[in-house]
């Protein structure tokens, strides 16, 4: 799989300037977070600008046709579909609600470091196993370190730090990136990687892995779902990457017991047992492997699905998990029924599955959104530098955001900020992540309701959005929603009518 740096500033950092590092930097985005094309013949089929694209893409015929996996790829044969760069357009999945560019991330760590050659963006084909794209980053990462340390201005570099030391490898990871560093620092891909690396910053990393991607997988088994969500899950039941992200922990609530997701639960959801059964052996290797140096952003304060039950192979998630006492059993109500403990997380990933160790900076954050706020970026950046200081402590008090993930335009429907208990002072802006097709932005009026605060509001065209919230403290969280006409029916002609690139 080629590996491009894409764009980078050209300019030299300041000689002398003590607040960069010598170190070599990795940048590995999450899940869906690379763009892809086709080799034969170059079309771009994940990634590009524009919301009539995406539109096109979750709602036309074979619309996403040409990135299910083949029968060679599910046996490990790689090629037909290239990586190019990391995503450098807002995009938009059902249940993810967007994903923000990686710009903002990349500047961020352009800004720490001697100069751009010490900066490698990694993307990789995010279809396939983290345990392939893990050992392909490793082999990377190593060509990368080697390469810095030849250049100029690393011995430039080396001579205006303090400690003079040769550079060693940061990897800056989002989401499944984080899993991606894990599995490349197994030593039996490079048994001196590990000694090599400093540090690992992750980025809302789902560790123990995410209830929503068992929730893709068993897309309208209960009832009819909008085309969009029929769409990913078609994609995604044989998709390894996906499998990869599947909850590891006790998310399986029973009566008065909570246990592991299996394989066969997996088959009776609608995913692939043998993929389930291929992730579950990996993660349990992966969890063996240390992270030197590892830092966590890990979002708050949102709604999100920590658990789930499973009757008549229909699935439904809950907004709660359990936990044990000291002698390991589960802590219960009174009546004996278990007690369950609302940790939250960031929409995607619940707080416990983010955080592998202390060494944590808390920011009230979209999944989406934790690799472009900018307290985020400031605690990458202090990583970086080697500061011992990790950004915000806690980032405030902050607040949570719950919207669709999809609507139809013309029609009204609700947000929700949770944490606050007055308008006053708050403001909620929406307006077209697609800035080439700009329209006016809309600022819908927030209502108290109890502990929370609630809001209509209509889009006036298909299209893609980001609605911001800013809270009196100048902190803000953002989510992506997409307008499009979403009727439920099933998926039928699904090989041709692809979208053009």
């Amino acid at each position: 799989m080629d590996q491009h740096a894409g764009n980078r500033p050209e300019t030299t950092l300041p000689h002398g300037n003590l607040d960069i590092t010598q170190d070599a930097v990795v940048i590995v985005p999450g899940i869906m977070g690379s763009e892809l094309r086709e080799a034969s013949t170059g079309r771009t089929l994940w990634g590009l600008s524009g919301a009539r694209w995406l539109i096109d893409a979750w709602t036309r015929p074979g619309g996403l046709k040409t990135l299910h996996m083949t029968d060679a790829e599910l046996e490990g044969t790689a090629g037909r579909i290239e990586p190019v760069q990391l995503l450098r357009h807002s995009a938009w999945t059902p249940y993810f609600k967007g994903f923000e560019p990686y710009t903002e991330l990349i500047a961020a760590v352009h800004a720490c470091v001697a100069h751009p050659a010490a900066v490698l963006e990694f993307p990789y084909d995010w279809r396939f196993p983290v345990a392939a794209n893990g050992q392909l980053l490793a082999a990377a990462a190593r060509r990368h370190l080697s390469a810095w340390r030849q250049h100029p201005a690393h011995r430039e570099a080396v001579r205006t730090r303090r400690d003079q030391r040769p550079a060693r490898l940061v990897f800056v990871a989002h989401s499944m990136g984080g899993l991606l560093a894990q599995a490349a620092l197994n030593p039996l891909h490079d048994s001196d990687l590990p000694a090599d690396t400093r540090a690992v910053i992750t980025l809302g990393t789902p560790f123990h892995g995410a209830v929503k991607a068992a929730a893709i997988l068993n897309t309208g088994q209960g009832a009819p779902a909008p085309l969009p969500h029929q769409r990913l899950k078609s994609l995604c039941t044989n998709l390894p990457g996906l499998h990869d992200l599947l909850p590891q922990y006790l998310c399986m609530l029973e009566d008065t017991d909570a246990r592991h997701l299996t394989p066969p639960d997996v088959e009776r959801l609608g995913g692939n047992r043998e993929l389930a059964r291929l992730a579950t052996d990996f993660a349990a290797k992966r969890a063996a492997i240390s992270l030197p140096g590892h830092r966590a952003v890990i979002g708050t304060n949102q709604t999100t699905a920590q658990s789930m039950t499973l009757r008549d192979g229909v699935l439904r998630t809950h907004c709660h998990t359990v936990r044990r006492n000291s002698d390991h059993t589960f802590i219960h109500e009174p009546d004996g029924t278990l007690k369950l403990f609302d940790v939250q997380g960031d929409g995607t990933v619940h707080k416990e599955s983010a955080a592998l160790g202390t060494a944590v900076t808390h920011l009230p954050l979209h999944h989406g959104a934790v690799a472009t706020d900018r307290f985020a970026l400031h605690a990458v950046q202090e990583a970086l530098r080697e500061d011992t200081h990790l950004g915000p402590p806690m980032g405030g008090p902050g607040c949570g955001l719950d919207i669709p993930d999809l609507t139809r335009p013309g029609h009204p429907w609700e947000l929700t900020i949770t944490g606050l208990h007055s308008p006053a002072g708050v403001t909620c802006r929406i307006t077209a992540a697609d800035t080439t097709r700009p329209t006016t932005p809309l600022a819908p009026r927030l209502r108290s309701a109890g502990n929370r605060l609630t809001a209509t509001a209509t889009l006036p065209a298909p299209g893609l959005y980001r609605v911001t919230v800013t809270t009196r403290d100048r902190r803000h969280i953002s989510q992506m929603l997409l307008a499009a006409d979403h009727t439920c029916h099933t998926l039928t002609n699904d090989s041709h009518n692809e979208p053009n690139p």
